[in-house]
């Protein structure tokens, strides 16, 4: 990391605070109990306790680390370098990008000792990072009013409407190409993984899907309709004048420094085409086992499993519900220059280094199947194989562990255990699973609660008792419901969560792969 601030001290932030007499041994003590039921930042529950306000607290990091504190009333800041980072990510850790300088990046912080954030802006820009520091309350106000003057889209569609009839909705006017790329960047922003262009009777309506939920964003007058559409496909490199049939294709867009991989689809509709738009950002994914939020001895599990010289490790789920992110990481632990690695994909939707991967074509015959048939020809030592579909893939995948290779794959199933009976569903032999499938990985998406509005809820021991889950006797603890803000659009919830239920096979478990009943392979694996 290479950051232009002074080292950090060694004592924690409290201590420090503790040191200078800005609080008591009492309010500290205090302050880290209640710390540990809700895992906040210390300055953040010293600040709503009231012990210390935002200013303090900036005031005391700014002579501490004599980091420059700036006024952000008054400074300009570059529309280009803040497209740098994600809006999401600016609001969450208080900070904002404010100007470049050759391979430097200036970033005003709330807190300049946070070392996780500038990690994270290092490796999502591949820049150095120039610390200056600010308080809280004024970052987020200035980010706030910075974002909104990079325009607005309801002008766009306005200018659009006046020139529409002269046009003859032109999907090559600046007002449109300049629309797209709005509503494209707004999407980013806001950390979307999809967008809908929904044609209805009378509108084209458009939807991002945040946290999984699809939300209104736009109505767009019906004459515009077309004009969108075309330029979609203009960007995707696809049929502008076939209309009757279902497309698919991929362009690359930029927003500041970040290069992303838009996926498309169009469907024909009652009221025109359909589209969606896939929003691939691989410079925020870390593909680090340690990133993906597992417990620590799940973790230790699944790096054992993915270390193993052959084999087969599933993961299993339902679509949108992070497979792919998973399987990416596993593969990524086990990329190393001393083996080759091959993945068949449907589509590839991040590109890996030092891995060749292979878009799956049905149309041409090139199925996963026939793919995993010629790979085992290209001398692999890994395979990922995006998703086993069919009896002959399922079949090739367990030949392919018993001949020495690593084989991920995905399965369409709701827990762990039901992954043994779907694999014998699928054709693979029973007596072939103890010596081929070392690991069963089954995971859901869950919204998070909103940090800025969530509230108490009363006994919270009859809420847990309601969902068969064992109330913590030996320690106090919080639990917390939905309220909502604007931070998070009145939602209550902002951000997801993966949670994981792992499955090692192991000799316990061989007898019972044999009869592949899922019911008594849970009951195994809970004892």
């Amino acid at each position: 990391m290479s950051v232009t601030m002074i080292q950090a001290p060694t004592k924690r932030l409290g201590d420090r605070l503790l040191d200078a007499g800005l609080i008591n041994r009492h309010q500290l003590e205090l302050a880290l109990r209640e710390q540990k039921r809700d895992g906040k930042l210390i300055g953040a529950v010293l600040r709503d306790l009231g012990f210390v306000t935002e200013q303090d607290i900036a005031s005391f990091l700014a002579q501490d680390a004599q980091a420059r504190t700036v006024d952000l009333g008054v400074m300009e800041i570059d529309p280009i370098v803040l497209g740098l980072l994600p809006y999401e990510f600016c609001r969450d850790a208080a900070l904002i990008a404010c100007g470049q300088k050759d391979d430097t990046l200036t970033v005003v912080m709330g807190d300049p000792f946070d070392v996780v954030a500038i990690d994270r802006i290092e490796q999502m820009t591949r820049l150095k990072v120039d610390v200056l520091n600010a308080s809280r309350p004024d970052i987020l106000e200035k980010l706030a009013s910075a974002y909104e003057r990079e325009g607005s889209i309801d002008q766009t569609i306005d200018e659009l409407m006046k020139i529409s009839k002269r046009t003859d909705g032109d999907e090559t006017t600046a007002p449109m190409i300049r629309a797209v790329e709005q509503i494209i960047s707004a999407a980013v922003r806001k950390s979307v993984s999809d967008i809908h262009f929904e044609p209805d009777e009378k509108s084209l309506r458009i939807r991002m899907r945040t946290d999984g939920v699809l939300r209104p964003f736009l109505l767009v007058p019906k004459d515009l309709q077309d004009a969108f559409t075309a330029r979609l496909k203009v960007m995707a490199n696809l049929d502008v004048s076939e209309t009757r049939l279902p497309q698919d294709g991929r362009f690359s867009f930029t927003v500041g420094r970040r290069d992303l991989n838009i996926r498309m689809s169009s469907m024909p509709t009652n009221y025109g085409e359909s589209v969606v738009l896939r929003i691939l950002d691989s410079g925020g994914m870390l593909f680090d086992l340690s990133a993906l939020g597992l417990r620590k001895s799940d973790q230790e599990a699944l790096a054992e499993g993915v270390t193993r010289p052959h084999g087969v490790v599933l993961v299993t789920g339902p679509t949108g519900s992070g497979k792919t992110t998973t399987l990416y990481t596993a593969l990524n632990s086990v990329n190393r220059l001393e083996r080759s690695v091959f993945t068949l994909e449907d589509p590839i939707e991040y590109r890996l280094p030092h891995i060749r991967q292979t878009q799956i074509n049905e149309k041409i015959g090139l199925s996963f199947s026939a793919g995993l048939r010629t790979l085992l020809r290209q001398d692999p030592d890994v395979i990922l194989v995006g998703e086993t579909r069919d009896r002959e893939t399922a079949q090739l995948m367990v030949r392919a562990a018993l001949t020495g290779h690593l084989v991920f794959s995905s399965l369409h199933t709701n827990d762990s255990s039901s992954a043994i009976p779907r694999l014998i569903d699928l054709g693979v032999a029973p007596f072939l699973l103890p010596a081929t499938l070392r690991l069963v990985i089954a995971q859901r998406l869950v919204r998070k609660l909103c940090p800025v509005c969530r509230e108490p809820v009363e006994n919270p021991g009859e809420h847990l008792a309601a969902f068969d889950l064992k109330v913590p006797q030996d320690e106090a603890f919080t639990l917390f419901k939905p309220t909502g803000c604007p931070e998070c659009q009145d939602q209550g919830y902002r951000g997801r969560i993966a949670i994981f239920e792992l499955l090692q096979i192991d000799d316990d478990f061989h007898p019972l792969l044999h009869k592949g009943n899922a019911e008594d392979i849970e009951a195994l694996a809970r004892e």
